[in-house]
């Protein structure tokens, strides 16, 4: 696994640190495949409810690292962007809840890697941008897929097509990130969104999230029974005894995703 890229596991939560501060964290090319490697490790730990995205140092991620060293054989460009692919499939599909802490810089792929996440949190010093069109390239990481759904067709055009670079408050206004606190105070709320999330049942959460992720692609028939589908099982689990019990007892239920 690449040196630079860090995965701590501590009482059921996954934090997945890039750490290349001197680049801002930018993504070498044999980088992505790495990443999926770890997304997929994420999804498949039992122990795992919650996985925490970040960056080293002052910014979160400045995308791929173009003017990095190149390798004396490299693969077809059309293969590398295949493996950008696979890590935004693995990570946008994680089947546990996920949060992008962004602090500094996300630009690029590395603001679609973000919006990638269930949850984006940033601080007030945070900058965004999709920032493609200034070095000649067409958006990656999912952001033609990702960003209309979170912003609209609109303003998602607005972001790609000029490649302007917007401060957290428009971020935040735009709908891009969920929260945006002082620098000091992230980490604080990154931490209040893991407590709620760790502690919530694995099982529902995981079918909830895949049936909001396929909503935009899903009539409103397809939708209804793969809620009464997702609920049927539900009603078998031990989660969803313990939760009703929990409820009649008047107290918080544990859940054991299963």
């Amino acid at each position: 696994m690449a040196e630079y890229l860090h995965l701590d596991k501590v009482d059921g939560v996954a934090t997945l640190t890039i750490d290349r501060p001197e680049v801002r964290n930018a993504v070498p090319g044999g980088g992505w495949d790495a990443l999926h490697d770890l997304f997929d490790d994420v999804a498949r730990d039992d122990e795992v409810r919650v996985l925490v995205l970040t960056g080293a140092g002052d910014d979160f991620c400045s995308g791929a690292d173009v003017g990095g060293d190149r390798a004396e054989h490299q693969p077809h460009p059309l293969d590398s962007m295949r493996s950008v692919g696979r890590a935004c499939q693995t990570l946008h599909t994680l089947p546990k809840p996920t949060i992008a802490r962004v602090d500094g810089v996300a630009a690029g792929a590395g603001l679609n890697m973000a919006l990638a996440c269930d949850f984006v949190l940033a601080s007030d010093r945070s900058r965004f941008s999709e920032i493609f069109a200034r070095r000649g390239l067409n958006i990656d990481f999912g952001g033609s897929f990702i960003l209309p759904r979170i912003v609209g067709m609109q303003r998602a055009k607005e972001l790609v097509l000029l490649a302007d670079v917007i401060d957290a408050s428009r971020a935040y206004e735009m709908g891009l990130v969920n929260r945006v606190v002082p620098r000091a105070d992230l980490d604080a709320m990154v931490g209040e969104f893991v407590d709620k999330l760790r502690t919530g049942p694995p099982i529902a959460l995981a079918t909830s999230k895949k049936l909001l992720n396929q909503s935009f692609s899903s009539t409103l028939e397809e939708a209804l029974e793969a809620e009464g589908i997702g609920q049927a099982y539900q009603f078998t689990t031990k989660d969803t005894a313990e939760a009703m019990t929990a409820f009649v007892e008047k107290r918080f239920p544990r859940f054991l995703g299963r």
